[in-house]
């Protein structure tokens, strides 16, 4: 078994712990992006919300769908888009508040960037993600975690999302590593992260704990090769590959 010179981690529901999600309420809190303008005429684009959220709901159902069965990655415009509406990206910040209690990043995470840092690793991140880039590292800059990241890949910038093995090797050449043997992912799902990750040629660590929703639940469970019951573990797992 070759050894491993990098750690790439998903992000929500692994470097950021599980929360249930009511998604229609973050379809209300993304309504208040559509763009009014007085020569607007259809009706429908007047509404203050309602039939916006119902939209926007649907939309991302399309988007997440196409990711899931496709892998063609999306960007929140896409979304408005999909809905038949248009948006202002200045006015998107009731959805980042919406979603800002679920951002918080683990408090294992340091220690574990740090041991794995300390070990000669690279540690990377892989998001399937609608959001800009800037917000993920806004986060992360936030919690203070950020500078012990040697490379993050956000699928709303590339053409794909996992589990294509093209958005793995995006965040391979992110890192600088070219060979996905020598590489660990780090995921909570069994379809997007483990069975995606060894498709692509690397050994997958599971964290088990997230709910994922049906509607995103992709053709096959992955059998990971470890399982970290909670972050702290990942750096042991690896050390045993090592």
């Amino acid at each position: 078994m070759p050894g491993v010179d990098a750690v790439i981690f998903d992000w929500g529901g692994t470097l950021t712990r599980w929360h249930d999600v009511d998604f229609h309420a973050e379809s209300l809190a993304l309504a208040a992006a559509v763009r009014r303008t007085p020569t607007t005429t259809d009706d429908a684009l007047l509404d203050d919300g309602g039939e916006h959220a119902a939209r926007l709901l649907s939309a991302g159902e399309v988007v997440w769908g196409r990711s899931r069965d496709h892998q063609r990655s999306a960007t929140i415009a896409d979304l408005f888009v999909e809905a038949g509406l248009d948006h202002d990206p200045d006015l998107l910040a009731a959805f980042r508040e919406f979603w800002e209690p679920h951002t918080a990043t683990d408090p294992e995470v340091r220690p574990l960037l740090e041991a794995l840092r300390a070990d000669g690793l690279k540690v990377g991140i892989l998001s399937n993600t609608l959001w800009p880039r800037e917000w993920h590292v806004g986060f992360l800059e936030r919690d203070g975690v950020y500078d012990l990241v040697d490379g993050d890949v956000y699928s709303s910038e590339i053409e794909w999302t996992k589990p294509s093995s093209h958005a793995f090797a995006a965040a391979m050449r992110a890192v600088g590593v070219d060979d996905p043997a020598r590489c660990v992912y780090v995921g909570d799902r069994l379809y997007d992260d483990v069975w995606g990750a060894q498709q692509a040629g690397m050994r997958a660590v599971h964290v088990p704990h997230s709910r994922i929703p049906a509607g995103q639940v992709g053709h096959t469970e992955g059998v990971p090769d470890a399982v970290a019951h909670r972050l702290a573990d990942v750096h042991a797992i690896v050390a045993g590959w090592r």
